[in-house]
């Protein structure tokens, strides 16, 4: 038994009915994305920081070993490493707030 044209295009309306009801609204998936979005800039923010506490107590600690006047340079290279690290965080705080002071789109 053959297939009719009709019965085709009953199908394929059946079909796309069915996967227009599965379908996420487009509301939805922007929500979506905006909060992964939102996120990825918290965590670029974390390594920034956590990232200039390593450098610092890297190069501290180096020095410290080769010079032997452990925990002097271990001490003020980990907090120049924290003062750099929230100076990177908050500039990318503020590449990310709309209207902000420096930000390319305010000025």
């Amino acid at each position: 038994m053959a297939e009719t044209d009709q019965d085709r295009k009953a199908r394929m309306e059946a079909l796309e009915a069915k996967l227009a009801s599965k379908r996420v609204p487009d509301a939805a998936k922007r929500h979506q994305e905006e909060h992964y979005s939102q996120l990825n800039v918290a965590w670029r923010m974390v390594i920034e920081l956590v990232a200039g506490l390593g450098i610092g107590f890297g190069v501290g600690f180096g020095l410290d070993t080769l010079f032997g006047t452990l925990p002097w340079f271990l001490v003020v290279f980990t907090l120049l490493g924290f003062a750099a690290g929230v100076k990177t965080m908050l500039a990318s705080a503020r590449e990310f707030t709309p209207g902000a002071p420096g930000d390319k789109e305010g000025d």
